[in-house]
């Protein structure tokens, strides 16, 4: 019997050992985005705010290409070893609907769901002379032109041509989709009147509407933004299947210890507790989630709803692309 537990702790010692350890070292960050985006910014918060935490710098490594898809892989291929972590998004866990059964990998099961930190609305913006300012004015005008009317994005399986496209679902309409290399293009188009309109992510949507350069027609997401409190949902007019929102969370690769995952989700949870969080991401237009929503058994299961939500839409309008 002795001789037994002497053989079971001697199996745990090297797992507990290496939680108690890790990190030694400093852990990577991949963003499947360019650097000075939204996501990209909201990243280097967290990771300078993990540091603390970790006992060990954070670095962010940006990579995008792919709709996050480049990124994504970094991190699929990377040694289970705790020390390469990926700033997920609703493009890196949608995007391999793309590519059926060809996808470069499986959301659900190529990762370790670590912690769901923020969601980000998305808004639906138009062109400042576009002939409707309404919800009801706009499903009516774009109803009565079908296929005429053209929306732009940062680029297939973006946050904003998910949107968009979940939005052409719902109004059972047709819409021509024009993905662009980044969001800044998109947006100069939209200002100069050669695209109709965004369905954009708050933080870069806002401070345009707020300047009249375009005009706010309705918040994507399941719930008003604080920051646009006077901006109806889609849901409140009519539109409940409308939730369309991008998100932040953290994964690690395949096969990384359980105890590794552990720790690192409590030090993002303790990252997300600190005093004046909060209120950075506010200032990025997103909005941290609640203590409920932060463990891992919940963003496997959030991941599993998005897929389920995305799949099909992203799907349904791969082929709808005219440049």
């Amino acid at each position: 019997m002795i001789r037994g537990w002497i053989v079971v702790m001697s199996l745990l010692l090297p797992a507990a050992t290496r939680a108690q350890d890790y990190p030694t070292r400093p852990v990577t960050m991949v963003v499947a985005a360019a650097a000075g985006g939204p996501i990209d910014v909201l990243a280097r918060i967290l990771a300078e705010r993990m540091a603390p935490a970790l006992g060990q710098s954070v670095v962010v490594e940006n990579l995008g290409g792919g709709g996050g898809v480049v990124g994504a892989q970094r991190v699929v291929r990377a040694q289970p070893n705790g020390y390469t972590t990926l700033l997920g998004t609703v493009a890196t866990h949608a995007n391999p609907a793309l590519y059926g059964k060809e996808a470069p990998y499986d959301p659900l099961t190529d990762f370790v769901d670590v912690a769901l930190v923020a969601e980000i609305p998305l808004i639906l913006i138009a062109r400042k002379d576009f002939p409707a300012d309404t919800v009801e004015d706009f499903v009516a005008h774009v109803k009565a032109n079908p296929g005429k009317l053209n929306y732009g994005s940062a680029g297939i399986g973006s946050a904003a041509h998910l949107g968009c496209a979940m939005l052409e679902h719902a109004l059972g309409t047709q819409f021509q989709h024009v993905p662009y290399r980044g969001t800044g293009p998109a947006m100069q188009d939209l200002l100069a009147g050669r695209l109709d309109f965004i369905c954009d992510i708050a933080v870069t949507a806002l401070p345009n509407i707020k300047s009249g350069t375009v005009k706010g027609i309705a918040n994507l997401s399941a719930s008003r933004s604080p920051l646009l409190p006077d901006l109806p949902t889609m849901a409140e007019k009519g539109y409940p299947g409308v939730s369309a929102s991008t998100w932040a969370a953290l994964f690690l690769p395949k096969n990384t210890p359980p105890e590794l995952a552990a720790k690192l989700n409590a030090a993002v949870v303790r990252t997300m507790n600190a005093a004046g969080f909060a209120e950075q991401l506010t200032d990025l237009a997103a909005t941290p989630v609640s203590a409920d929503r932060r463990s891992q058994a919940y963003l496997t299961g959030f991941v599993k709803s998005e897929w389920d939500k995305w799949g099909p839409i992203i799907r349904a309008s791969a082929s709808d692309v005219i440049r």
